[in-house]
């Protein structure tokens, strides 16, 4: 349920682009020293092909979403009126006197302390 929830919200596409950031940064590594390799790999001048897949994808899919907004959803004919009633009347609530009589009165007071 956790995956289904982040994928509707779309962290398989942050989960993607870290993946591919640090892929190019050990690509990077290689011919650069740490500082240029992590400028090259965050700038944006230098994409790699799965940057590339993810942006395209992300593109895909905020058309998609607009289409659906667009779409107009009514649930109910706002024309048919619902009316409820209970089957039966309710049975009037039964207290007990007894239980509840107990309470009206104060607490007694604590007996006095022997000397």
């Amino acid at each position: 349920m956790a995956v289904a929830l982040a994928c509707s919200v779309g962290l398989h596409w942050s989960f993607l682009q870290s993946l591919a950031w640090t892929t190019m940064l050990v690509d990077n590594l290689t011919t650069t020293s740490f500082a240029a390799a992590l400028q090259r790999t965050l700038d944006g001048k230098h994409p790699c092909a799965l940057c590339k897949a993810i942006a395209k994808g992300r593109k895909s899919e905020k058309k998609s979403d607009t289409l659906f907004s667009l779409k107009k959803f009514q649930a109910l004919n706002p024309a048919v009126a619902l009316f409820v009633r209970p089957l039966a009347p309710f049975p009037p609530i039964q207290t007990q006197e007894s239980f509840f009589a107990a309470f009206e009165h104060a607490p007694p007071t604590p007996p006095p302390r022997a000397a």
